[in-house]
C-alpha cells in the first residue's frame, strides 16, 4: 500500500455534467462511489478538498492516532484486509487502506483532489430545459476550480472535520507552539519540552502516553473524566497475517464475531441497567488496577452515567497519568498569561507547547452553510434547531440530496463504516426511484422528516446520552435533542432503511403499466413490490 493516488487522480476526466457529485473522499465518499459503480451508475465525480483520500485519517496525524474499532471490522465488506498490523489499526494504516481501495476500485479519474466545494445550490429548471425539473449547481475551487451540474448531490464530508477551539482568555499570548490535535505541527520538537494538553477525550487518551515518552513533562487539563475500559491491543504475528491472507473464510468469521460483539455493547452504552452496571464495574476495576494513588483515582472517576459520554479504550492512559511524567490538572484551562496556564482551580502551570485536544464542531456541520436548497435556504438554516432528516440520510427542501455520516448516523458501540455502507445502499435505491418522480426529482415529505425526528426522540428519551448527567457531543445544545447518534443497533438501522418504500418522497408518479404502477413501485429494498 502507498499513501498517494496515481497521477490520473490529478487529471480528472470526469465531465462537468454528472448524475451524482460526491463531496468527500473518506470512508463515506468512497463507499458511495463503490455503491454507485456496483449499481451500474458511472456518471459521478468525487470532490475532495485535501491532497489525498482518507478523510479524518488523512487529517489526524498526532502521535498515537489509531482506531478504537477492531481493524478487521473497520473496513469495507467488499475489501477485507488480511494485512492489518494489529487488533487495532494505526491511523496511517487506515489512510493507506483507503488509498488502496480507491486504486483497486479504479476511482482515480473520478476523484478530484485539492478541489473544495465552495457552494452548492439547488436550481429549479425551467420547463422543457431537457435536464429534468432541477439540478445541483456546485462551485469548486482549487485544482479543479469551476462549476459542476449534478442531478444529485451526496455530502460525505464527515462529522469530525472542523476542530473546535474553545474561547480561552489570553490564548493568543501563548509564545510557544500552539495547535489542535487534528492539525498536528510535526515541525515542533517535543523532545524535552514541557507540554500542556487540554482535554481528555478520545484523541487525548491516545496522545498523552506518547507525549509522556518524549516530553520533559506533560500537564493534562481535565474538565471531565471519561469512562475508560481495557483496550486489549496487540500486534498480529506474521503467521496470523499469512493465515488471514490464505484463508478468507477465517476473516469472514472474525468479522462476524467482531460485529456481534459490537452489537452486544449497545446495551451498556444505551442504558440497560444490568449491562451498564457490569461495564461500569469493569471500568472501575481497570482504573483501580492501573492507578494506585487514591486521590488521583478519585479525580479520574466520572460522576455521570456510564455511556453518557463516549466510552474510551486504553491500556496506556492511566499508567501514563499515574507516572511522574504527567501532572493531572482536574479542572479546565480558563486563561493564558504568556507561557503560564491558569486553571479553573486557580493552579498555575507552565508550558512550552500547548495542544488543544478539544474535539470538533459536530452538531453544527461546517458544510451546511455552503448548501442552499429550495428558495435559497441553507442546510444550516434548515438545521437551526439541530440536524434533522429522514432515514438519517435525506432532508426535506433539499431535493436529490443525500447526507452520509450526518444526522443520527453515528455509533458509540460498533463500526461507523457499517452505517456508511447502509446509507450508500439506501441512496442508490432511492436514485432508482427518480424515474417515477416528477422531473426526476426526489423531494422528501416534511411530515416524514418530522415523524422520523420524533421517532429518534422517543428512542433516545431514556438513554444516558440525554439523562446521564453529562454534556456530550451527541446532543445539540440548541434543542437538547440527540442529533449525532443513532439510538439503536446496526441491525435496527439496516431494518429501518429496508422498511423505507419510497413513501418518504412526495409525488412519486404512478402509471398504468411498467415500474411506475402502484402495485409495482420501485422499492428501497432493491426489489419490486
Amino acid at each position: 500500500m502507498t499513501a498517494d493516488l496515481p497521477a490520473a487522480t490529478r487529471r480528472s476526466a470526469a465531465p462537468d455534467r454528472v448524475e451524482v457529485a460526491i463531496v468527500g473522499a473518506g470512508f463515506a465518499g468512497l463507499g458511495m462511489a463503490m455503491a454507485l459503480r456496483r449499481a451500474g451508475r458511472e456518471s459521478f465525480v468525487v470532490l475532495e478538498r485535501g491532497d489525498g483520500v482518507g478523510g479524518t485519517w488523512r487529517d489526524n496525524t498526532y502521535p498515537g492516532v489509531a482506531c478504537d474499532v477492531p481493524s478487521h471490522l473497520y473496513g469495507f465488506a467488499a475489501h477485507p484486509n488480511p494485512h492489518w498490523s494489529g487488533v487495532y489499526a494505526r491511523g496511517d494504516e487506515i489512510r493507506d487502506y483507503l488509498t488502496d481501495v480507491a486504486r483497486r476500485e479504479d476511482l482515480g479519474e473520478r476523484v478530484r483532489l485539492r478541489t473544495p466545494m465552495l457552494s452548492a445550490s439547488w436550481i429549479e429548471a425551467a420547463s422543457g430545459a431537457g435536464r429534468g425539473a432541477g439540478f445541483w449547481r456546485i462551485e469548486t475551487g482549487g485544482d479543479h476550480a469551476g462549476v459542476i451540474e449534478a442531478d444529485a448531490l451526496v455530502l460525505a464530508c464527515g462529522r469530525l472535520t472542523e476542530p473546535e477551539v474553545p474561547e480561552i482568555a489570553g490564548l493568543e499570548t501563548f509564545p510557544g507552539a500552539l495547535f489542535h490535535s487534528a492539525r498536528w505541527d510535526h515541525a515542533t520538537d517535543l523532545e524535552g519540552a514541557r507540554i500542556a494538553v487540554v482535554g481528555t477525550g478520545a484523541s487525548a487518551v491516545q496522545l498523552v502516553p506518547e507525549l509522556a515518552r518524549r516530553a520533559e513533562h506533560v500537564t493534562l487539563f481535565q474538565r471531565t473524566p471519561a469512562w475508560i475500559v481495557p483496550r486489549g491491543a496487540r500486534p498480529y504475528s506474521a503467521e496470523e497475517r499469512e493465515l488471514f491472507a490464505a484463508r478468507p473464510d477465517l476473516l469472514d468469521r472474525l468479522r462476524a464475531q467482531l460485529y456481534a460483539e459490537g452489537e452486544a455493547r449497545f446495551a451498556s452504552r444505551s442504558g440497560d441497567a444490568t449491562a451498564a452496571a457490569d461495564a461500569r464495574e469493569a471500568a472501575l476495576a481497570h482504573l483501580h488496577a492501573q492507578v494506585a494513588d487514591e486521590t488521583l483515582r478519585a479525580q479520574l472517576t466520572p460522576r455521570y452515567a456510564f455511556g453518557c459520554k463516549r466510552v474510551l479504550l486504553s491500556d496506556e492512559f492511566y499508567p501514563a497519568v499515574a507516572s511522574d511524567r504527567v501532572t493531572l490538572e482536574p479542572s479546565a484551562l480558563v486563561s493564558v498569561e504568556g507561557s503560564t496556564l491558569v486553571s479553573a482551580s486557580g493552579e498555575r502551570h507552565h508550558a512550552d507547547v500547548l495542544v488543544l485536544a478539544t474535539g470538533f464542531a459536530s452538531t453544527r456541520q461546517p458544510y451546511a452553510g455552503l448548501v442552499r436548497g429550495v428558495d435559497g435556504v441553507t442546510l444550516d438554516e434548515h438545521w437551526d434547531d439541530g440536524m434533522t432528516s429522514f432515514g438519517s440520510t435525506v432532508v426535506s427542501d433539499f431535493p436529490n440530496l443525500f447526507v452520509l455520516n450526518g444526522p443520527n448516523a453515528s455509533l458509540g458501540h460498533n463500526s461507523s463504516v457499517l452505517m456508511v455502507e447502509e446509507q450508500a445502499a439506501y441512496a442508490v435505491r432511492a436514485l432508482a426511484l427518480r424515474a417515477a418522480a416528477p422531473g426526476g426529482v426526489l423531494r422528501v415529505d416534511p411530515e416524514m422528516e418530522r415523524a422520523y425526528t420524533d421517532e429518534i426522540g422517543r428512542a433516545a428519551a431514556s438513554t444516558p446520552w440525554l439523562t446521564g448527567g453529562c454534556r456530550n457531543w451527541y446532543v445539540d445544545d440548541r434543542s437538547g435533542r440527540l442529533t449525532l447518534l443513532w439510538p439503536g443497533t446496526v441491525d435496527a438501522f439496516r431494518s429501518r432503511l429496508a422498511r423505507a418504500d419510497g413513501s418518504e418522497f412526495l409525488h412519486i408518479r404512478t402509471t398504468s403499466e411498467g415500474p411506475g404502477r402502484r402495485d409495482r413501485e420501485p422499492s428501497l429494498r432493491g426489489e419490486d413490490t
